[in-house]
């Protein structure tokens, strides 16, 4: 039996193919960018799947909410880097559409997810 319950969510394997996708775009950055830009993208990318598993490891329904706020920030800030990227020419505009489809993708189940929280405790 799996006492992982993050492990079953769709949104947590989502949030680790986005790593996966951007760890793959970052080989072909710049050496120069291997402790910048690639870097901050490293950890923002790996912060979203991190906050949903410690968010939904959490026993307080106000602490899953506001990991999960936390996950959704990174996720935010992953995109943002994305775009800074495509602006320096180091990733095209079909790798960005890529991305951005499936951030949209996990904005939207982490915010379903919020919300089914709150809607179980309607108190937060």
């Amino acid at each position: 039996m799996d006492n992982f319950g993050f492990r079953d969510l769709r949104v947590y394997h989502n949030s680790k193919e986005l790593v996966k996708m951007i760890y793959g775009i970052l080989e072909m950055f710049p050496k120069k960018e291997q402790y910048a830009l690639s870097d901050q993208l490293r950890r923002a990318c790996v912060s979203v799947p991190s906050n949903i598993a410690e968010g939904m490891s959490r026993v307080s329904d106000n602490e899953k909410v506001h990991f999960l706020e936390i996950a959704y920030g990174s996720l935010m800030e992953v995109l943002c880097q994305v775009e800074i990227s495509e602006d320096l020419q180091y990733i095209s505009k079909d790798q960005v559409k890529m991305i951005e489809e499936l951030v949209t993708v996990i904005a939207k189940q982490l915010s379903k997810l919020r919300s089914s929280i709150i809607t179980l405790n309607p108190k937060l």
